[in-house]
C-alpha cells in the first residue's frame, strides 16, 4: 500500500487559502504604497543565490539556518535567508552605470530552517527598503518614515508601537570608555544581541569565553542600564560623533512627523555582522511579539563582496508578526471589501445574458464574480454576501424586460442597467 501524503504544508511553511490572502493583501498593499509615497523604486531578484554569498554576510547565527543544497551540476546553492546580501550583489554588479544614491524597495520571499517560536516561521515574505550610496542620517530617516507610514496604512497608530534606535559605533565608543579593547567589540555584540533570549548569567560567561574580563563583564552590563542618550553622552564623552549622528536623527524625524515613533535604546544590537552605525527594531508598545522590523546602516557590506564602498542603509519588515499584531488588535478583518459584482441566474437559458451583462461590466472597468452553474436566489445572495459589494440576479422577467436591477448589497438600494 502507498504511503499516505499528507495534507499539511512542510513544518515553518505556509499555505494562503483566499480567506488568508485578506489580510497578507493589506499588509502587501501597505508596503508597496509606503514605499512608492516615499519615492522608492521596485526590484526583485532570484530566490536561489550562490551559498558563499548568503553564508559569508548572513552573519553568525543564519549562517547556520541557510537552507542550501548542491544542483544537479554540482554548484552549491541556497535559498535566500535575507535580502541584502542579495542587493548587495546587484549593486556591485552594476555599481559604474547606477546613479546614487539609489533607493530600492522589494516584497522577497525567505527561508531560514531555525526553531519555530511564536511569530517566527521558516519561511515568510520580508518587506526591504534600502538607500545606498548616501552617508546622510537623512537615509535613515527616509526609510522609518516609510516603515512608520506602512503600518498606519496598516490600520496602526502610533501608540500601537515603537521603533528602538541605538548606534553600534556608539556602543564601540561607550565599550572603549570602559577599557574594553576594539578587537573583543565583534564578540561583546554578539553576546548582547542574545540578551531577552537567555540568561544574563549565560551572556557573562559568553563575554568571558571571548576574553572579556570580569571589569570588562561588568562594565558591559552597565552600559546596558543606560536609559537615556544624554546617559549614554556623558560615558562616550562631549566629542562622540556616534551621539550627534543619532541627535541628528531624531531633529529630522521630528521635521518629518514621526518623532514621537521613536524611542533611544541602547540595547538594540542587531545579529547580524554587517551593520556599522544606526540599528533600529520596532515592537509593538505592549511588547507581546518579536520585532515588528528591524535594520541599520550597512557601509562595508559592498567591500566584503568585491565592491567599491558605497555607504548603505536599509530595513527588513516581515510578514508574520505584523500579520500578528493585526489580528490581534481586530485589525486583520477590517479591510474595505473591493468593489466585486456578482452575478448570477435563475436558470440554463438567462446564462447567455449574465455572461454578456459580465463582459460589459469587465469592459467598463468593473470587477465581476461570474456564478456558473443556475441557482436559487437564496443560494447566490448568500455568496454575493460574503463576496461582493454589488449584485445581480437574472430571471426570466428580467430578459423580457431587457434590464436587470443592480443591487447595492449594503444599502440594499436597486439601480436599473440595461442588458443590451
Amino acid at each position: 500500500m502507498a504511503e499516505q501524503i499528507s495534507f499539511e504544508p512542510p513544518r515553518g511553511m505556509r499555505d494562503f487559502y483566499p480567506a488568508d490572502m485578506v489580510w497578507r493583501t493589506r499588509v502587501f498593499d501597505a508596503f508597496r504604497a509606503a514605499g512608492e509615497a516615499a519615492g522608492f523604486e521596485p526590484y526583485d531578484a532570484c530566490v536561489v543565490e550562490s551559498y558563499e554569498l548568503l553564508a559569508r554576510k548572513a552573519g553568525e547565527e543564519v549562517g547556520e539556518q541557510i537552507y542550501h543544497f548542491n544542483d544537479k551540476s554540482d554548484r552549491h546553492l541556497a535559498l535566500r535567508a535575507e535580502m541584502t546580501p542579495t542587493l548587495a550583489r546587484m549593486v556591485a554588479q552594476r555599481q559604474g552605470t547606477l546613479a546614487f544614491p539609489i533607493k530600492w524597495t522589494t516584497i522577497a520571499q525567505c527561508f531560514r530552517y531555525e526553531r519555530m517560536t511564536k511569530g517566527r516561521k521558516r519561511e515568510h515574505y520580508q518587506w526591504n527598503c534600502d538607500i545606498v550610496g548616501e552617508e546622510s542620517v537623512l537615509a535613515e530617516v527616509e526609510v522609518l518614515g516609510a516603515a512608520c507610514d506602512a503600518l498606519r496604512r496598516m490600520g496602526l497608530t502610533n501608540a500601537d508601537f515603537r521603533v528602538h534606535v541605538s548606534n553600534r559605533a556608539l556602543l564601540s565608543e561607550l565599550l572603549a570608555a570602559s577599557g574594553i579593547p576594539a578587537d573583543l567589540h565583534a564578540q561583546v555584540f554578539l553576546a548582547l544581541d542574545k540578551r531577552g533570549k537567555m540568561p544574563d548569567e549565560e551572556i557573562a560567561a559568553m563575554l568571558r569565553d571571548g576574553g572579556v574580563d570580569e571589569a570588562g563583564v561588568k562594565a558591559t552590563f552597565a552600559i546596558m542600564d543606560l536609559k537615556t542618550l544624554d546617559e549614554a553622552e556623558q560615558l562616550a564623552g562631549a566629542g562622540s560623533p556616534a551621539v550627534a549622528n543619532l541627535r541628528e536623527l531624531f531633529r529630522l524625524a521630528e521635521l518629518a512627523g514621526f518623532a514621537d515613533c521613536l524611542v533611544f535604546d541602547i540595547s538594540v544590537i542587531r545579529g547580524l555582522s554587517y551593520y556599522t552605525g544606526i540599528v533600529f527594531e520596532c515592537f509593538d508598545t505592549q511588547r507581546e511579539f518579536r520585532a515588528i522590523f528591524g535594520g541599520g546602516r550597512y557601509d562595508n557590506l559592498l567591500t566584503t563582496i568585491g565592491g567599491r564602498p558605497t555607504p548603505a542603509v536599509g530595513l527588513g519588515f516581515g510578514d508574520v508578526v505584523v500579520g500578528e499584531l493585526l489580528r490581534s488588535l481586530g485589525l486583520a478583518d477590517s479591510t474595505a471589501r473591493p468593489d466585486l459584482v456578482c452575478i448570477g441566474y435563475l436558470q440554463p437559458e438567462q446564462r447567455a445574458a449574465a455572461t454578456r451583462l459580465a463582459a460589459r461590466l469587465r469592459a467598463e472597468g468593473r470587477a465581476v464574480d461570474l456564478r456558473l452553474r443556475a441557482q436559487k436566489a437564496k443560494a447566490f445572495f448568500a455568496h454575493a454576501g460574503e463576496r461582493g459589494t454589488h449584485a445581480v440576479y437574472l430571471g426570466p422577467d428580467d430578459l423580457a424586460r431587457g434590464t436587470a436591477r443592480l443591487k447595492d448589497l449594503a444599502t440594499r438600494e436597486e439601480t436599473e442597467i440595461p442588458l443590451a
